[in-house]
Parts: structure tokens; sequence; C-alpha cells
């Protein structure tokens, strides 16, 4: 494991951030590529410049940590061990997720790309975050949750499964939404459609004009089966 004269040396080999944290998407540290909660594990993989690569050990992201951020780390006494959660467990703590995204529905907030801690999330940070707040695991980025969950039809949705969408531009999944049962489902957009932020739209073509703008844009749905492991390879 690459190491770095500007951190002291790690008994896991892992360091734990002391506070939250931003990690970018480049070593110019330029663009926020997502965050960390304080309490996190990272690995330093590399170094450029006045930036280093690291990991994030709970879902294996990869991001920009800029040396001028390196006292918000220290060594972790540790190395993470994730805990997986079944299916059947999942189930008794949908509720619990739920509830997470709509008290942070109700703070001040706005969308934020890359936001995983809040008040402010992008759509795939506030899925993260929800069912983190939990102890359930999930990758980083909309795309990796589409291919990580196990698909359903949309007929078949229930409350705690997650919705994606596809803008036309795009060539792989762009979206993500948390179906809440008959109220729609919880998510959080930018402006470009006329949100800035977390809200809550039927999951119909009419329901309300943001969920208009969103429905022809529905590309699948997913169910959470078990937490990520890190190693299982959707974070590549």
């Amino acid at each position: 494991m690459p190491t770095s004269p500007h951190f002291a040396p790690s008994p896991s080999g892992e360091y734990r951030c002391r506070e939250n944290l931003n990690l970018y998407t480049s070593s110019a540290c330029t663009g926020l590529a997502t965050q960390a909660v304080a309490g996190r594990q990272l690995r330093i993989i590399g170094a450029e410049g006045d930036a280093v690569r690291v990991q994030l050990c709970e879902d294996d992201y990869p991001a920009w940590l800029a040396l001028s951020d390196r006292t918000l780390i220290e060594p972790a006494p540790m190395a993470y061990h994730a805990v997986r959660v079944e299916r059947d467990e999942i189930e008794r703590r949908i509720e619990g997720a739920i509830a997470f995204a709509r008290a942070a529905m109700a703070q001040p907030h706005h969308y934020l790309w890359g936001g995983t801690v809040a008040p402010d999330y992008d759509c795939s940070g506030l899925m993260q975050a929800a069912f983190a707040s939990v102890g359930v695991w999930l990758p980083r980025d909309s795309y990796q949750q589409g291919a990580f969950t196990a698909a359903i039809a949309f007929d078949q949705l229930q409350p705690g499964d997650l919705i994606f969408f596809q803008e036309p531009e795009k060539n792989r999944i762009s979206h993500v939404a948390l179906y809440a049962g008959a109220a729609g489902y919880l998510h959080s957009s930018g402006v470009q459609r006329g949100r800035n932020g977390i809200g809550i739209d039927p999951f119909t073509a009419d329901g309300s004009e943001i969920g208009s703008r969103y429905y022809p844009l529905r590309h699948s749905a997913g169910r959470i089966m078990h937490s990520y492991q890190p190693g299982d390879g959707w974070n590549q």
C-alpha cells in the first residue's frame, strides 16, 4: 500500500476522518467527487502534486484528498470491518432509511453535486446516507447502485426500493430516488429540473410538475438485497 511522508504511519494501513471531509475528482482538487462524514475510514493509494489519491473503505470509492486537509484525518487503530446485512434485516430497517430522507427534506438545504453529508446531498448521496444511517452501505453513484441492486419491475415496487432514471444524452443511469410507497419517491434533484434539493413526487406521468419531468426518464427499479461489502466490485 502506498505511503506518504505527509501522514503519520497507520497501524491498520487506514485513516479515519476526524471531521467531515470533502474529496475531489482530480489532483487539482477543484471538483467535488464525494464527501466523507466524520468517522469514516480511507486508505491512501497514490499521490500527485498537492493531493493524495484515497479510497473510502466502506464503499471502495476513489477520490482525491487535498494535502491542505491532511489534519482532518488520523491513523485508524483498526482496519474497517464490514458487517453484512441481508434482505430480511434490511426490510426491518427500511422505515428508518425513509425517515432519514424525510428529515433531510425538512431541513434547510440545497442540491450539491457530490454531497453525501447533511444538509446538502446529490441524488445518490442521499440514498447512501439514508441507508448508512441504519447500518446498510450502498455503492456511491447512481449507476453503481443500479448495478448493485436486484432488478424488479415497476409494478413490484415496495417502500425502500430504488427507482433509477437516465437522461437521453447519458449512456448510463444518471439519477436515483427512494420509493416511499403511495406518497411517491424521495429524491434530491437540481435546478435544471425545477427543484434545488430534496422533494417527494408521485411516480406517475402527471402527478406533479417535477415528477412529470422525471417520469419519461424512468429506466429501472432495484431492490437492496444485502449491504455493500468492500471488494464487491461495483465501484470500479
